[in-house]
């Protein structure tokens, strides 16, 4: 198979960096200007950057408790993915199984050869074979463009802002004595449009990149219409899994195939991933392409 590289993704992705980048010293900046622990900070920050780059794979793993899991165990599941990963022309990725009511699947690592492809144990009881290759080949392509690792660390400026949004006074405390109310508001609203931007773009990057994966599936699989099929039964399957289910792993949307939304939380209000109708929209074009329509 040629893999075409998505120049639309990678502009995506230098882009969404350096407009956070530009954010993030502008806050801390701001932060600096006021008086506030600003050594601390970059040392708090560096850590989490370097904790993030090497144990982002493990942090998720563990966030959801996704098992590895060997060949001897699932075996079809690894020949599939095996296969996939040929055609790819990538590393074998360690296999990861999440014992869950919401059939999903999802793709971390900081590269190819940290790779960590896991699905659900539902979601092998949900879809057919072909449908299943066609989720894992979108994991893979994930893998492929190497996006995970670019909104990992995107996620971390939103995270920071958050975390200074959200104690914002003891912060203060840390500061010079003098200072007063006034710089306290505004390092809460300057932490407020950082969050609000920074998560807006983390957004936009995240929609473009599931959108890179659907046509990498299509094109690892030559088989736009599994994918269709595999999208519709797991956002169908949503509709009955019980709320507090899937709250329990809306943590983890960004990286799911299909997020799983409560509707008990803001997660609804910044969607990780585009609405489905434009995802089969977009597959069903890829389709008709390829029968020369």
């Amino acid at each position: 198979m040629k893999w075409t590289r998505d120049f639309g993704l990678t502009m995506r992705m230098l882009l969404t960096s350096f407009l956070l980048l530009i954010v993030y010293l502008i806050f801390l900046g701001i932060l600096s200007a006021l008086g506030f622990g600003f050594e601390f900070l970059l040392l708090v920050a560096a850590g989490m950057a370097f904790v993030q780059y090497f144990f982002s794979d493990k942090l998720v793993l563990w966030s959801t408790g996704t098992r590895i899991v060997g060949e001897d165990e699932y075996p079809e599941l690894h020949r599939i993915v095996q296969r996939l990963a040929t055609e790819a022309d990538l590393p074998m990725p360690k296999i990861g199984i999440m014992q869950s009511p919401v059939p999903n699947a999802f793709a971390t690592g900081r590269n190819h050869k940290n790779a960590v492809v896991a699905v659900t144990d539902s979601i092998m009881r949900t879809l057919n074979r072909e449908e299943l290759e066609a989720v894992l080949a979108h994991e893979l392509s994930h893998v492929k463009n190497r996006d995970m690792l670019t909104l990992t660390v995107a996620s971390f400026l939103s995270m920071l802002a958050f975390l200074i949004m959200r104690n914002w006074l003891f912060i203060g405390l840390f500061g010079r004595r003098d200072s007063n109310g006034g710089a306290l508001i505004l390092v809460f609203i300057a932490s407020i449009l950082v969050w609000v931007v920074s998560t807006l773009l983390i957004r936009a990057l995240s929609r473009y990149r599931e959108f890179a994966a659907d046509r990498g599936s299509a094109a690892l699989t030559g088989n736009p219409r599994a994918l269709i099929s595999a999208l519709q039964k797991i956002s169908g399957r949503m509709d009955y899994i019980p709320a507090e289910k899937k709250q329990e792993v809306e943590g983890a949307n960004a990286f799911f195939i299909i997020p799983a939304l409560s509707g008990n939380t803001l997660m609804e209000l910044f969607s990780t991933h585009p609405p489905l109708e434009k995802r089969v929209a977009a597959l069903e074009e890829l389709q008709a392409e390829m029968r020369g329509y």
